[in-house]
């Protein structure tokens, strides 16, 4: 995956339960912005996390420049 090494790292003593990995939230990502649906419509059946999951890490990535950087490799 070429965005994996852009990705910032999770700590390892971060508290509460292990993350989502981010290969799913991205397809959560893709898929919201693919079907242009609204982040509650997210079926948690497709088992990509929940739609605020997704959106947090959307927001995390943005705010790590992880697009801009992205955008300069393509």
């Amino acid at each position: 995956m070429r965005i994996e090494p852009l990705l910032p790292p999770w700590s390892e003593w971060s508290p509460g339960p292990r993350p989502v990995p981010d290969r799913l939230c991205l397809q959560g990502i893709l898929y919201v912005l693919h079907q242009d649906i609204s982040w509650q419509l997210l079926p948690l059946e497709l088992g990509f996390g929940s739609a605020q999951t997704c959106w947090r890490r959307l927001d995390r990535w943005q705010q790590a420049g992880v697009f801009e950087r992205l955008q300069r490799l393509a």
